[in-house]
């Protein structure tokens, strides 16, 4: 559970020495969250009313194109759901398309798959269970919606399933979400909240599938899976298009500005959405330590020693420390070579 980034207890334990607080981009999470308002008191004095889970539900479903709110389960965080979508398949052959999020893999084992990380889409047609991440994460590359149909029929015809992580579709090719067809059998799509609207501490994300395998899992979670300030929140923030249209231009604008701040300091973007950037240097594991005792936390990676993710720093003042910091590495770095 080691190898994920937003910790800042491993953060001080890293770089004890580091100034605070630190400037946290090691996560894929929104720094312009949505704006907190005043909730009722009954979201935290009474149990979560049922009505208005089926409320959420319909919200959910107009904001993400899906066919029907029977094809929506909601639960507290997508990372709960993991375990319950992978045993919706008997134990068998998992392939997950990587590198990815850590956790499918994870889970797929718990539920009792042989798993395998697979670099080869193709690889995924002899799979039970075919896991792809879509916009992937960390590289941000898009696998084409015909391809994934494709990929889910001929999965389904077999008894199996194809899991579709959307969490970053809402800064994604909305044109590529397969969201619209969960009525198709041997499809289920994830679908973060915390990500795009800044709110991972809500915990609150949906499963998108058949109307019995939504139920099914709904039924797996039990009653008052969602808390009341989560259903409140999600709600409210799901409706506000006028919000999201705006927020993603506001993503798109900065992620530019970060390409460009990084490129100055030689530095090259091979992929990421406007949530986060991808970096490959042989100079990583150099600019991670130096960054990290800069009190700039970024993610690195157990499977390339060479890349960096960078999400998006929160206001002025990160801007302007991440920038002294590379400031510093470089000079630094430059002196060394002068110096040799």
């Amino acid at each position: 559970m080691d190898d994920h980034g937003g910790s800042l207890g491993r953060a001080r334990a890293l770089f004890p020495q580091a100034p605070q607080p630190f400037v946290d981009l090691s996560t894929g999470i929104n720094p312009h969250s949505y704006p907190l308002f005043d909730l009722p008191a009954t979201a935290f004095t009474r149990l979560p009313e049922a009505a208005r889970l089926e409320e959420l539900k319909r919200v959910a479903a107009k904001a993400y194109g899906v066919p029907d709110a029977a094809n929506v389960a909601a639960a507290p965080g997508t990372q709960i759901l993991l375990p319950l979508v992978m045993a919706l398949v008997p134990p068998g052959r998992a392939k997950v398309l990587g590198p990815t999020y850590a956790e499918h893999a994870r889970a797929a084992a718990l539920a009792g798959h042989e798993v395998e990380e697979v670099n080869d889409f193709n690889a995924l047609f002899e799979a039970d269970v075919g896991v792809i991440v879509n916009p992937n994460n960390p590289d941000g590359k898009v696998m084409a919606r015909q391809e994934l149909l494709a990929l889910a029929e001929r999965l389904a015809g077999r008894g199996g399933l194809l899991v579709v992580d959307e969490a970053f579709m809402d800064v994604g090719p909305r044109a590529e979400s397969v969201a619209g067809d969960v009525r198709r059998p041997g499809l289920v799509v994830l679908r973060s909240f915390g990500k795009f609207f800044g709110l991972a501490g809500v915990r609150l994300g949906f499963v998108l599938a058949e109307q019995q395998l939504a139920a099914r899992l709904e039924s797996a979670l039990g009653p008052w899976a969602v808390s009341g300030p989560a259903l409140e929140m999600g709600n409210r923030a799901l409706a506000d298009l006028r919000w999201q249209e705006t927020m993603r231009s506001r993503l798109a604008d900065e992620a530019e500005r970060l390409d460009k701040l990084l490129k100055r300091f030689g530095l090259s973007v091979t992929g990421g959405t406007t949530l986060y950037r991808l970096v490959e240097t042989p100079e990583a594991p150099e600019l991670f330590e130096a960054l990290g005792r800069s009190g700039i936390l970024v993610r690195n990676f157990g499977w390339s020693s060479s890349a960096l993710r960078f999400g998006l720093p929160g206001d002025e003042a990160a801007w302007k420390r991440l920038k002294q910091a590379l400031t510093a590495w470089r000079n630094q770095n430059d002196f060394k070579e002068l110096a040799s």
